[in-house]
């Protein structure tokens, strides 16, 4: 049996007659009769009776025409997949974030995005840089937001952008009277570090040693979002991811920006097969967006 036959079947249970059959796939009376022939023939036992020009399922054609409406009811689906894959994508994207982005900028676009597609889901984890690069590359994840130390090697990415530091003070600091911070002001100051590997921390380090300036190391800490936290309670000053403040100067941080510039920068990373799907490029589009209205460069 063939799609063709079975259609003919189901249309002619729908309707009733052949010839409205007929009218609902675009084809002839005759074709329709030579269709469900051919469908008897292939199941081997009569699916309708004829009675007054009209066609009466037979009891096996009504056990029959059960799985075939089960059968079509899955076609549907496919179609209605089909439809939505093609105009939004696949309905859900899964995104994973560096801590410093993913408390704050990640959330908004989260919000642009659905906007936009309300009923897409999104999947949203915070983890490391290095387990972000992993997840997307193992294509646990579509999309990734990671700092610049991940290897970026087998992986498709883009550069989101390059974010100068700033300085997060605790209040009542001695720093907090200066406008600018410079790597002299750290000199036998308590200092909330980044982790060694993180980029920004060994450029501060670097500028640091040119000084000749010797912060007091406190605590090392990977999360730019904890450094600000350990700042607000006192432990000490740190040099902070700019996409990881807000809220922390309503509770009381003070930030300040640091010269010379030191940079966070950030990339976009891509399942190699997601990179031009529908929801991913509209994902990219609502973090740049985010981005761009808080007047970070990229």
């Amino acid at each position: 049996m063939n799609f063709r036959q079975i259609e003919a079947f189901r249309a002619v249970i729908i309707s009733g007659t052949a010839s409205r059959a007929a009218e609902l796939m675009g084809v002839t009376q005759p074709a329709v009769s030579r269709l469900i022939g051919e469908l008897e023939a292939k199941v081997g036992f009569p699916l309708f009776d004829r009675v007054r020009g009209r066609l009466i399922p037979t009891p096996e054609a009504e056990i029959f025409y059960r799985d075939v409406e089960t059968s079509f009811r899955g076609l549907d689906r496919l179609r209605s997949t089909a439809a939505r894959i093609r105009d939004f994508g696949s309905g859900h994207i899964r995104v994973a974030s560096l801590a410093a982005a993913g408390s704050t900028i990640v959330p908004r676009a989260v919000r642009k995005f659905r906007d936009a597609f309300p009923s897409a889901i999104v999947t949203l984890n915070i983890m490391s840089s290095a387990s972000v690069r992993n997840h997307v590359v193992d294509g646990e994840f579509d999309l990734g937001l990671a700092a610049d130390e991940v290897d970026l090697s087998g992986v498709e990415h883009q550069v989101f952008g390059s974010f100068p530091a700033l300085c997060a003070i605790p209040p009542g600091h001695p720093l907090a009277e200066k406008k600018v911070i410079h790597p002299s002001d750290f000199h036998g100051v308590d200092y909330v570090a980044l982790s060694p590997d993180d980029r920004a921390r060994l450029q501060f380090d670097r500028l640091c040693e040119e000084a000749g300036s010797k912060p007091n190391l406190a605590i090392e800490t990977p999360f730019a979002i904890t450094a600000c936290t350990l700042a607000l309670e006192g432990v000490g000053v740190g040099i902070v991811n700019p996409l990881a403040v807000d809220g922390f100067a309503q509770r009381g941080l003070i930030l300040r920006p640091f010269e010379p510039a030191v940079y966070f920068k950030s990339f976009l990373l891509f399942r190699p097969d997601m990179q031009k799907a529908i929801l991913v490029r509209a994902f990219v589009t609502a973090l740049l967006e985010v981005r761009n209205s808080r007047n970070l460069s990229a």
